[in-house]
């Protein structure tokens, strides 16, 4: 099928998964991951609607963004592991950063967005799973709690909720359990009721889990192969 096509079918999956949990789709943020995908690929789905695309590479999107520069509304996000040495260009690039990870980040993602005269919203990102070969922050108050701490004081960050990627396996209600932690993580941090940080985004689910992230409170979701088929390689 044609991008477009897979669209549609996504989003008729995503109302139709959030009917079965009594919540509104347009609750649901849908985020195209066009990584490894050229700007014509983005192009096909800016036609049939989509505005909001995720990347997980710097250099690679810095490759592609002048041949989209004509379309202003696109919204990009930085969801892959990003090094605190690319954070000046991220800041540049990205309408937002899905994968804070550290203090060290946060305060180069902030001293960048200061001088840019940016407010860039970030998500962080908690490793679920605590898979070694995973960035993310494990579900640890101890390691958790300096990064909140540092939000205090990052005037050009808006820490806007958390991100994860579960263990693969073929089964989605394996991911299950992840998603519960997170959506409990998300209201023990709401507890706290942090002046500098708002847990209105909880990023989870991706093509093949999406349904039972959505069930568990997802409010964005990250699709790429089912929407723009098997990625080519590198």
């Amino acid at each position: 099928m044609s991008i477009a096509e897979n669209l549609t079918h996504i989003r008729e999956r995503i109302a139709n998964a959030a009917s079965r949990c009594n919540r509104s789709p347009k609750d649901i943020q849908l985020v195209a991951v066009s990584k490894t995908f050229p700007a014509d690929a983005i192009r096909e789905a800016y036609d049939a609607g989509q505005r909001l695309f995720g990347e997980n590479r710097v250099q690679e999107f810095a490759g592609k963004a002048p041949a989209l520069a004509d379309l202003s509304d696109l919204e990009f996000h930085m969801i892959g592991h990003l090094q605190s040495n690319k954070a000046k260009k991220a800041v540049e690039l990205f309408h937002a950063v899905d994968s804070l990870d550290s203090v060290r980040l946060g305060n180069q993602l902030n001293q960048a967005a200061g001088e840019a005269g940016k407010t860039v919203p970030v998500l962080i990102e908690i490793n679920t799973g605590g898979e070694d070969a995973k960035s993310g922050l494990p579900i640890d108050w101890t390691e958790i709690e300096p990064v909140l701490a540092a939000a205090e004081g990052w005037a050009n960050l808006r820490v806007s909720g958390l991100m994860t990627v579960p263990p693969f396996t073929d089964d989605p209600e394996s991911a299950r359990p992840y998603f519960v932690n997170l959506r409990e993580l998300r209201d023990e941090i709401d507890c706290h009721n942090l002046p500098a940080v708002s847990m209105r985004t909880l990023s989870m689910g991706m093509s093949h889990d999406f349904e039972v992230a959505i069930e568990e409170g997802s409010t964005q979701i990250r699709i790429g192969t089912a929407i723009f088929g098997t990625r080519p390689s590198r």
